[in-house]
């Protein structure tokens, strides 16, 4: 069947604006089980520390103007190809001896895979980058009521074709499997296979690499982890959840990274710095946090190049640790706004291979998860190459979250080639009402 094609075009993304609501309406087939297309590994695949720490899911779109009429044929092959390579993807989760989580591989398990079907353009679809999970995750296939986080499985993957010709390829991930570096890296070799591309890179499989070390040392302090038995999962609320994107154009970011230096000659702050001090702030502001109490900013850090040596390329699993930057919630929302970033830039700075070491070696002991209570996760999509998944129908025109966990924001490019970066965050309604006074009034500022 030969190459449809939406409408013509490209799609302008007004930089915060009303989004436009356009009921989307998806049929989904029954879920099949995609296999490794040859015999893998049986047995228990195990997970590193610092998989332990991620109990929760991940779900992500890539929107296509045009597809292939055999798209959906062409990637369950080339998944099953794939699988071979990255087959902790086609088990499922348990509980080993020693209370931590592994995969368990068998050959009875494998990808659930699903195709659906839209009556709706892919443009109308709108900025991806405007989470609503009412919407967006009605392209990826999920389990609606789970117990646990070992319900659910390491990957799922839904293709729609839409009326136009458009695709969507919708996937959620189970975090303890794999971080999104991880994850952008398998979609990008999956895209190679579907091409009829030999594998560039093969995966590094095995996690022994971060094990925790004999005797433990544990030498540095880590606030972002405590306790297990402290800790849910995610924050509970007694309203609902409202899900908002805020645009931070370059214009604006100068004049943010300009207002963030503590002196003329000091060097600007990154963009993610300044973006997550001033989420940090006004989150503070709008949870009102008392003076007195403690308030943090968790950072996912990629140590891939922090250890030495350093991990091999193609490591597959979790290699982030979160950075910690804490302070009294009085001092954040009285002192300027370069407190917040310093703070910021010393604890993400703080994460060496020696601080890596300890926090595997402080999870073997406490098996403490991260922290929530007065707490905001914040992780950068903004730099990874989502943007280069071509399954041999072009690259996408937008990749969103299609839901966000409740403590974690995101911050992601807008589209392809955008220089706008997105901050996605979801926060109790009457807390959002005052999050979203406060950032657009940054967000206008002249």
């Amino acid at each position: 069947m030969g190459e449809l094609t939406c409408e013509a075009g490209t799609m302008e993304l007004p930089c915060n604006g009303t989004a436009k609501k356009v009921a989307v309406v998806v049929e989904k087939q029954e879920p099949v089980l995609i296999r490794p297309a040859e015999k893998t590994f049986d047995g228990l695949y195990l997970l590193s520390n610092l998989d332990q720490t991620y109990p929760f899911c991940v779900e992500i779109v890539f929107a296509y103007r045009k597809g292939m009429g055999n798209a959906a044929e062409m990637i369950k092959e080339s998944l099953a190809k794939i699988l071979v390579k990255f087959y902790p993807f086609a088990g499922r989760l348990t509980v080993a001896w020693d209370g931590k989580m592994v995969v368990r591989c068998t050959e009875d398990q494998g990808v659930p895979f699903v195709e659906a079907v839209s009556n709706s353009t892919v443009e109308e679809l709108g900025d991806l980058s405007r989470v609503d999970p009412a919407k967006l995750r009605k392209l990826v296939y999920y389990q609606a009521e789970v117990n646990s986080i070992l319900d659910v499985p390491p990957l799922t993957v839904q293709i729609t074709s839409f009326k136009c010709g458009g695709i969507v390829v919708g996937i959620a991930l189970n975090h303890v499997v794999v971080d999104a570096k991880g994850l952008t890296d398998f979609v990008n070799y999956w895209a190679e296979i579907t091409r009829g591309l030999p594998l560039s890179v093969d995966p590094y499989l095995d996690r022994s690499i971060l094990s925790p070390r004999q005797p433990l040392q544990i030498d540095i302090p880590h606030p972002a982890l405590v306790g297990k038995k402290q800790t849910p999962i995610c924050l509970r609320f007694q309203e609902p959840i409202v899900y908002q994107s805020f645009c931070f154009e370059p214009k604006i970011l100068y004049q943010l990274k300009q207002m963030a230096k503590e002196d003329d000659s000091a060097a600007p702050p990154t963009s993610f710095e300044v973006i997550s001090a001033l989420v940090w702030i006004i989150r503070t502001i709008a949870y009102k946090i008392k003076p007195h109490k403690t308030t943090k900013v968790l950072t996912a850090v990629d140590i891939r190049q922090k250890l030495k040596p350093a991990l091999p390329g193609g490591f597959f699993g979790n290699g982030i640790v979160m950075s910690c930057a804490e302070c009294k919630a009085g001092d954040l929302v009285q002192k300027p706004l370069s407190f917040a970033v310093k703070l910021m830039h010393e604890s993400i700075k703080q994460v060496t291979e020696d601080f890596v070491k300890s926090a595997i070696d402080y999870y073997e002991l406490t098996g403490g998860q991260y922290e929530v209570e007065n707490t905001c996760w914040i992780s950068k999509w903004s730099r990874l190459p989502f943007y280069d998944a071509d399954f041999g129908w072009g690259k996408p025109e937008q990749v969103a979250p299609a839901s966000l966990v409740d403590n974690l924001d995101l911050t992601l490019a807008q589209e392809k080639d955008s220089q706008n970066i997105i901050l996605c965050l979801g926060l109790p309604e009457s807390v959002m009402k005052i999050f979203q006074k406060l950032i657009q009034a940054e967000l206008e500022r002249k």
